[in-house]
């Protein structure tokens, strides 16, 4: 096989670990699908334009994606057991990018086989945002973007100044750091919400899937304090959670080519708030005259990860006020 068929399908082999599928990779992965179809290409070129030694730098690739007919890889990608009873497992997502994913000692090895919802944890959340803000706090030379999600966090970092195992050792030490870090006290922020009717035509179906009166479900929803576990999707969307189990309903089968600006949804046991008109697929049970991202605001976003949500049922008088208010 030659160098550039192997690189091919060595990258091909590790990219199909992260495809979406139902548990944590399908949203902590996503992003990392992304990250690496142009630099593929970039590799190529640079390993032809850059000396040996400087090409071999290049993201950290297993050896035998640099030199034909060898089979060192070199990169174990091996779990660090953590306190409280979780591990930190390092994955690679891109030859740019590499996953560090949380979740508890006793499912390590078995993720990818487990119901999505059922891996989310607080604690795997709070360790995200732990390493977050220590990589914020001392950032490491090389690292450009940093993806936070409900139980991983992708890094994404320069290839021609760290490789995948360089940047694990970084991070392993940032790790056993976990439980000397403080974070800020949450914000607390209300949402108001017209529930039903044209803002929420989901709100019905939801009832009835779920065999309880749309009030029931307002009140449900209205009631509950949700934590923003990351922003992703669109800017200013921020994944809620959790829903009280008595409002945990599939996404639609067929998404809508457009939902409103505003439209407040629940999916799975996630809930959140669409900050622009886009194609969706969560279920809408209302709408909310709060701008949730706007250019001119400092932070742009409303939400921010940590923070705490309620939501308040308003009438339909009241949400035509604040839309006029808040334009």
């Amino acid at each position: 096989m030659t160098d550039r068929r192997c690189c091919v399908e060595r990258l091909k082999s590790h990219h199909s670990d992260t495809l979406p599928g139902r548990n944590c990779f399908q949203t902590d992965s996503i992003f990392a699908g992304h990250l690496g179809k142009v630099s593929i290409f970039a590799r190529f070129f640079l390993r032809r334009a850059l000396p040996t030694d400087n090409a071999a730098r290049i993201g950290g690739a297993p050896r035998c994606c640099l030199q034909a007919g060898s089979e060192s890889v070199g990169y174990t990608f091996a779990a660090m057991e953590l306190a409280g009873g979780f591990n930190a497992r390092f994955k690679f997502a891109s030859d740019q990018s590499l996953l560090v994913y949380f979740d508890t000692a006793k499912n390590s090895g078995r993720a990818q086989g487990q119901p999505f919802q059922s891996q989310i944890t607080l604690q795997a959340n709070e360790n995200v945002r732990k390493l977050l803000r220590l990589l914020e706090l001392e950032p490491v030379p090389g690292v450009r973007n940093l993806h936070p999600a409900y139980c991983s966090l992708l890094v994404k970092f320069d290839v021609l100044r760290l490789r995948h195992e360089e940047l694990e050792a970084r991070l392993r030490q940032y790790l056993a750091r976990l439980e000397e870090v403080k974070l800020p006290m949450p914000r607390h922020v209300e949402i108001p919400v017209c529930y039903g009717g044209e803002f929420g035509p989901d709100l019905e179906e939801v009832a009835a899937l779920r065999g309880i009166e749309t009030e029931q479900v307002i009140r449900l929803h209205s009631s509950a304090t949700y934590r923003v576990y990351f922003l992703g999707f669109a800017p200013g969307f921020a994944y809620l959670g959790q829903l009280p189990e008595e409002l945990v309903t599939p996404r639609l089968a067929t998404p809508r080519k457009r939902v409103p600006a505003g439209s407040v949804a629940i999916a799975g046991n996630q809930t959140g708030v669409y900050p622009f008109a886009t194609p969706g697929g969560w279920r809408l049970l209302g709408r909310t005259p709060t701008r949730m991202f706007r250019a001119d605001r400092d932070g742009l976003s409303l939400l921010s990860i940590g923070d705490r949500v309620r939501f308040t049922p308003i009438p339909s008088e009241r949400f035509a006020e604040l839309e006029k208010k808040w334009a």
